[in-house]
């Protein structure tokens, strides 16, 4: 049976290797829901739910909207902050006033911090083997 779509904004968010998709359905509850499951089920930590809902905070839309999240690759903590980065751009195009406010936040910039390659003739991206007189 189809099932009319609700409209909805959308933003991508990066951090390290994760890629989060986020949905912000307007009219909503502000039930956050990640992976198909409430924010309090997937992260644990208090400071990475408080990390998600920072971009929802500074713009005081914490109750106005409805975020459903698809998160993929690296740990809790590059995926809380995926989540951000994409949240902040759906919310700018929810609203282009947000984003003075959101600039200044900093949650519109990508944090390009990534780990390092691991280099031939090395153990890992700067160890190098042991050294042996012997």
């Amino acid at each position: 049976m189809y099932k009319p779509k609700k409209p909805y904004f959308y933003g991508t968010g990066r951090r390290k290797s994760s890629v989060a998709r986020v949905r912000l359905f307007p009219g909503g509850t502000g039930e956050i829901k990640i992976n198909n499951r409430t924010i309090d089920n997937y992260f644990g930590l208090e400071t990475l739910k408080l990390i998600v809902r920072q971009p929802l905070v500074t713009t005081e839309t914490l109750s106005k909207f409805d975020i459903e999240a698809t998160v993929v690759g690296g740990g809790f903590t590059g995926q809380a902050g995926a989540i951000r980065h994409g949240l902040s751009r759906a919310l700018l195009q929810a609203d282009e006033n947000f984003r003075p406010v959101l600039k200044k936040a900093g949650f519109l910039t990508r944090d390009p911090r990534m780990k390092e390659r691991k280099k031939y003739g090395l153990k890992a991206a700067r160890r190098a083997p042991q050294f042996s007189k012997r």
